[in-house]
């Protein structure tokens, strides 16, 4: 039998069969069946986006014949040769693959591994042979044998398999997003975000195809946007890819979701940073302020930190009986937090923005003093006289109020008694504190101090300033008993 060295035609020559060497003598020990079945599948993946045609049909026949069926132009001989794909390297954003010599590996493979491939389109039919290399009869290489089409009408490529195992195609399906059954949460501008599989690892896909799994990741991804560094690392196995390859775009993805989903499974997941059983995601700190950010734009919630949980308990649980949602954060992501906004723009609310927003909404129930008691109105009418027990009202003092309702006391599980508003230049007073002359005094005296000297409960300063009071006070009552 004559061997042709052929060359690149349209129409096939009438030649009754030809053999075409691979010039392959041995495969990569790595490459399973498996592998070589996602190789072929990749490829009529390509084809059917290249030619928007039918999907792809991977089919067991009567027989116990696995059929992998793409509707596309159907496979020449050239294709068998080791070159770039030209068509594939001007559409990357469709494909899977790029090069032209991954279905030599994957025939190869098939081969060696005793699967009986035969191959089928209009253009010819195709199947393996180990025979001697043209001129050299003692090297063998694998060649295809290629045929007049029994099929002159047939659309597309039908690649046949015999004496395969379910299981071989059933692990080659799983390479492929496609047949995972995953759940997309987001697309963005780089890919898309997964739902894991909580029966498995995380998956990293490429384009569909699977690249590398994840034990610690929160999310499955299929990355479609390949930076320089990832190409480099896709070698044609495109199996055993380190996450320093796509650690940059998985972020990328993140960080450009809006996902309400996919930021409460980070929240989740910052919850446990504290514990050191969070996954992989949140620990790197952009993403997790981003999840933050997505979490406040979407729901009613309210960032603390594990200790704010023990010290501020009753504002936490005061947010909690509002219908707020508490998220505990690490101390590192509650410093970020601070004055940030959210992707809508507004302020991200943790503790101290929660209170500001509760005190700006805040209705009063202000009493007039011609609807006081008899009693009350004795008592308030007091107030110039405490106030000049330490030199007078404060010039910031614009004005001194009294309302049924007052706003809580976050330092404690009680309504505040008083209250300083510098911004509207008033102290409230609670009317229940006009009960008795010593409860009004003591706590317009301690709204007095907080607007002297412009300090918060709890702080060195402020206690300075209520000593100095009680000094003023004092002195004044000695003198008087004098």
């Amino acid at each position: 039998m004559k061997i042709l060295n052929l060359r690149h035609k349209d129409v096939m020559p009438d030649i009754a069969i030809r053999k075409f060497d691979l010039n392959i003598e041995k495969i990569l020990e790595g490459w399973e069946t498996r592998h070589a079945i996602r190789e072929i599948i990749a490829n009529a993946f390509d084809e059917q986006a290249l030619t928007d045609t039918a999907e792809v049909k991977i089919t067991k026949d009567s027989k116990g014949v696995w059929h992998v069926r793409d509707f596309g132009r159907g496979l020449r001989y050239e294709h068998l040769t080791q070159n770039e794909n030209k068509e594939k390297l001007r559409n990357p954003a469709k494909v899977i693959g790029k090069f032209g010599v991954g279905l030599k590996d994957a025939l190869a493979t098939l081969h060696r591994r005793g699967v009986v491939v035969a191959v089928s389109s209009k253009h010819g039919d195709i199947t393996l042979e180990a025979t001697a290399k043209h001129g050299f009869s003692d090297i063998t290489t694998l060649h295809a044998v290629i045929s007049p089409s029994t099929d002159a009408k047939l659309i597309g490529t039908d690649f046949s398999l015999q004496k395969i195992e379910d299981v071989d195609i059933a692990e080659a399906k799983r390479f492929f997003l496609k047949f995972s059954g995953e759940t997309v949460l987001d697309n963005t501008s780089y890919g898309q975000i997964l739902r894991r599989n909580t029966n498995g690892k995380a998956r990293i896909y490429v384009k569909g195809l699977l690249i590398a799994e994840e034990e610690e990741f929160a999310f499955s991804y299929n990355i479609t946007s390949l930076t320089a560094a990832m190409n480099r690392a896709l070698n044609r196995e495109r199996t055993n890819v380190g996450r320093t390859a796509y650690a940059d775009r998985v972020k990328a993805m993140l960080l450009d979701s809006d996902s309400r989903d996919v930021a409460s499974t980070l929240a989740d997941d910052l919850k446990r940073m504290e514990q050191g059983t969070s996954r992989d995601e949140v620990k790197w700190i952009d993403v997790a302020i981003h999840a933050c950010q997505i979490l406040n734009a979407s729901e009613k919630v309210v960032f603390v930190t594990a200790e704010q949980r023990t010290s501020a308990s009753s504002a936490v649980d005061h947010a909690l009986n509002d219908g707020y949602k508490v998220v505990t954060v690490p101390e590192s992501i509650k410093e970020r937090l601070r004055g940030i906004k959210d992707i809508h723009g507004n302020p991200v609310r943790n503790l101290d923005v929660y209170k500001q927003e509760f005190a700006e909404s805040f209705e009063f129930k202000f009493v007039p003093p011609g609807k006081l008691s008899a009693a009350e109105r004795d008592i308030l009418d007091m107030r110039e006289k405490i106030a000049n027990l330490v030199g007078g009202l404060p010039r910031e003092v614009k004005e001194i109020l009294v309302s049924e309702t007052m706003r809580p006391d976050f330092g404690s599980h009680y309504d505040a008694a008083g209250l300083w508003e510098p911004g509207n230049r008033r102290i409230i007073i609670k009317r229940s504190e006009l009960r008795s002359l010593e409860a009004f005094a003591g706590t317009l005296l301690h709204e007095i101090t907080h607007a002297r000297t412009g300090y918060d409960d709890l702080t060195l300063d402020f206690e300075h300033g209520l000593t100095e009071a009680l000094g003023k006070t004092s002195t004044h009552a000695v003198k008087v008993l004098k």
